[in-house]
């Protein structure tokens, strides 16, 4: 039977992170579970193209826009199932089992967050806001069968809450898999775990309340 997985990793400079990311994928690899992986980029300088290509991602490139970038690679995916993941999460060892166990569900699955460092409070209220609000965001990964994702009409082309969007698509439709995505700290521990929290939970409310996405990146990227 062929690997039934293709990976998606969207980036952008994202060097420094990506080489951690793709290791961890080699479980996978070494399971028979993962197809393909493909590298949608949104126009790095540094030497993200040549680091992804090492590892034998597909690489495309595109405007950088998370959903965008998500989109189009998704896009060019083969697999029966789709594992979206972001460049600065690392699955701990052994997430192979849990994905495993995973496809046989029609419903799409996500993985139980954690800091690389600290952060336990954070993680926990994510853990919680995906469990009970089925919120579950971008650096928790999406595990999603290929069929389910073109039925609730893929990522929406938006620069931010493009993982909120989905989830809400798949309302009722999102299960935690027993395993763990271990994400960096890296900008909670340079702006302050309560401020960059605040910060994102006020992002959150404002795009649940319908503010526009393109005013909500700007005001993002200034506030980094």
């Amino acid at each position: 039977m062929p690997a039934p997985i293709s990976v998606i990793v969207p980036t952008l400079n994202a060097a420094p992170q990506l080489q951690a990311c793709l290791a961890a994928l080699m479980e996978g690899v070494e399971a028979g579970l993962i197809a393909e992986l493909i590298v949608t980029d949104g126009g790095s300088t540094d030497e993200t193209r040549v680091l992804a290509e090492a590892w034998g991602a597909n690489f495309c490139e595109g405007p950088a826009s998370r959903g965008g970038q998500l989109r189009r690679g998704c896009d060019m995916a083969r697999g029966q199932w789709l594992l979206i993941l972001h460049a600065d999460t690392v699955l701990a060892p052994g997430w192979t089992a849990a994905v495993d166990a995973h496809l046989w569900q029609a419903r799409a699955g996500y993985f139980a967050l954690r800091f690389d460092h600290g952060g336990r409070f954070v993680a926990g209220w994510a853990n919680l806001r995906a469990r009970f609000l089925g919120l579950p965001y971008g650096d928790q990964g999406l595990l999603i069968r290929r069929t389910l994702y073109d039925a609730v009409g893929g990522y929406q082309d938006i620069p931010l809450m493009e993982d909120v969007a989905m989830a809400r698509a798949l309302s009722g439709q999102l299960q935690a898999l027993d395993g763990v995505a271990v994400t960096s700290a890296a900008k909670y521990r340079h702006q302050g775990w309560i401020r960059r929290g605040a910060r994102n939970l006020w992002t959150l409310l404002r795009y649940l309340s319908g503010a526009d996405t393109q005013a909500l990146a700007r005001a993002y990227r200034r506030e980094r």
